[in-house]
């Protein structure tokens, strides 16, 4: 009679164990417990991509930091270079008011900033 029992039993308790593991799986597939898992995914993956965004952003900044440092664009105001003005003689063969130009008494010079003009060597002979 003991082995009955304890046959009766296990299978009870079998039955009990089946029927609550195929209840949790029907309850995991139901519309809104798929809703909610599918909401939660969304979440998470959101919150990587927030993540992932600020870490692209503090790199970035940092590697602005570096090239800025690199091409003195950091550096303190007072610690940057004059502006430079390229100084370009008036040589033309009159006045404005077509008086004839006196290159040793009336000599013009026009300050033009940040220009480079390209060197003639045939200009000086």
């Amino acid at each position: 009679m003991f082995r009955r029992t304890f046959w009766f039993t296990a299978g009870a308790a079998a039955g009990v164990w089946a029927t609550t593991k195929v209840n949790r799986k029907l309850r995991k597939l139901a519309p809104e417990s798929l809703a909610a898992q599918a909401a939660n995914k969304a979440i998470e993956a959101g919150h990587k991509l927030k993540d992932f965004a600020l870490d692209v952003r503090d790199g970035m900044a940092e590697r602005e930091a570096e090239l800025g440092d690199a091409l003195g664009l950091n550096a303190h105001p007072d610690a940057l270079p004059g502006r430079r003005f390229a100084v370009i003689e008036n040589r033309s063969p009159a006045k404005a008011d077509g008086t004839p130009y006196d290159s040793t008494n009336d000599k013009k010079t026009k300050y033009i900033e940040n220009t480079t003009y390209s060197y003639n060597r045939n200009e000086d002979h």
